[in-house]
């Protein structure tokens, strides 16, 4: 049978030279998979469940975690173009050369990069919650998140409540509801990323901010950019950057939605992927 259940997949490795990736996979295992890129301080335990869940239904569905993260071995890269490099000995580990990514936050930045590195790997690509190399205020992302942090240690909450949702009625219902879902999974859990891991990061992301703007007229795949209207992380306007920059891209933004749109609105992005995806 097959498994069309994130929290019900287990947890598999590929080595790559001395290093290990470790990752999951579900759904028919056929034709094209989907990728999966996580965000800053992700792990496979962060992907909300119901957009997993809801792509595997329709497509084979791969989800990883970045060397020095999680249950994969080794040192986190220090620059968002390593990432990516590390990313394609992922893939090719496992003997995937044409591979659809959905991809958010980070993710979205590491995809870009791989897209300068490799770009005849991709099919198609969405690129959800994050914004171009030298994008709009992508290097307060460090600044930003220090500040939240402190905010949720005060209020006893995580995170992700104020990085990744609006804080109106909506907003707030909807973050209880997907950190609810992110705690579903009840064995063989991922390990959490390191306070050394997550700064390294940080700096990575930091980086890719500050640096010189990148070329994204060589990105001629199908392209979808979604957002929500006020993120505070990667402000909206590089959503919208993204679409003027990159040919032939749509892009959708949900109303009263922040970073985390596409899990705050997870029902209709689902259905939203699939129609673009298949």
């Amino acid at each position: 049978m097959v498994n069309t259940q994130y929290i019900k997949a287990p947890n598999l490795s590929v080595q790559v030279g001395e290093e290990t990736y470790a990752y999951r996979e579900l759904g028919k295992r056929e034709g094209i998979p989907v990728v999966f890129f996580v965000h800053l301080a992700g792990t496979l335990d962060n992907w909300d469940p119901r957009v997993i869940d809801g792509i595997a239904k329709k497509r084979w569905v791969i989800t990883f975690d970045n060397l020095g993260i999680g249950l994969s071995s080794g040192k986190v890269p220090e620059s968002i173009h390593q990432m990516a490099a590390d990313a394609l000995h992922f893939v090719h580990a496992l003997g995937i050369d044409k591979m659809d990514v959905l991809s958010f936050s980070m993710g979205g930045m590491i995809a870009q990069e791989l897209m300068t590195i490799e770009p005849n790997i991709v099919n198609r690509l969405i690129l959800a919650g994050t914004g171009p190399r030298g994008g709009s205020g992508i290097e307060n992302v460090t600044k930003l998140s220090d500040r939240d942090t402190v905010r949720a240690l005060l209020t006893l909450k995580d995170v992700k409540t104020y990085l990744f949702f609006t804080r109106t009625k909506n907003g707030k219902q909807k973050a209880k509801e997907f950190l609810l879902r992110l705690k579903e999974r009840q064995e063989d859990r991922d390990k959490s990323i390191s306070l050394k891991a997550y700064r390294i990061q940080l700096k990575a992301i930091t980086k890719w901010g500050l640096a010189e703007s990148a070329d994204l007229s060589t990105i001629n795949v199908p392209t979808l950019i979604v957002n929500g209207d006020d993120d505070r992380m990667v402000p909206t306007i590089n959503s919208y950057n993204l679409n003027k920059r990159i040919s032939g891209s749509q892009i959708i933004i949900y109303n009263d939605a922040g970073h985390g749109g596409i899990f705050q609105n997870h029902e209709v992005f689902v259905k939203t992927a699939l129609e673009f995806l298949l």
